[in-house]
């Protein structure tokens, strides 16, 4: 079918649901503006458009071209593999060439979380590494205090 609609991909005026990969390509995008702590504003100046237009693409309701992902990752500073990093394993599924056998489940739900990018960011802001390593060890202790999950 012309435009992709025989792949899952949206057709022409919006209908249809979003591609998977188009939507983990935006979350994406999101997640590394949100830990460099810059607004879809700053974003969308840098690369010359509105911030209804970054919206649309960390929804992954508007697909990405390849020369504004290039944009994208001159600003944002990550190489483009960065976008397809933690790929779900059902996120190419029925497109040939991408589909894959089973794979290792990451649950992103937490890693998408303001408040998990925040203390990625303010983890980070810390300049001395060893106090750096006490609280990440700190932090994996209490973790694991409440029964929490290893990654």
């Amino acid at each position: 079918m012309v435009n992709g609609a025989a792949d899952g991909t949206r057709r022409p005026g919006g209908k249809g649901k979003p591609n998977p990969i188009d939507v983990h390509v935006g979350s994406r995008v999101r997640l590394r503006r949100i830990l460099l702590g810059m607004s879809q504003e700053k974003l969308a100046r840098a690369v010359g458009l509105t911030f209804q237009q970054i919206q649309k693409y960390e929804r992954g309701a508007n697909r990405i071209g390849a020369s504004r992902l290039f944009q994208i990752t001159r600003v944002l500073d990550v190489p483009v593999s960065f976008f397809f990093d933690d790929m779900p394993s059902d996120a190419g599924h029925g497109i040939p060439g991408l589909a894959e056998g089973p794979a290792e489940t990451f649950e992103q739900g937490n890693v998408a979380r303001r408040e998990t990018l925040e203390l990625v960011r303010a983890y980070y802001k810390i300049t001395d590494p060893a106090v750096r390593r006490r609280m990440f060890d700190l932090t994996k202790a209490l973790g694991h205090s409440g029964g929490g999950t290893d990654f």
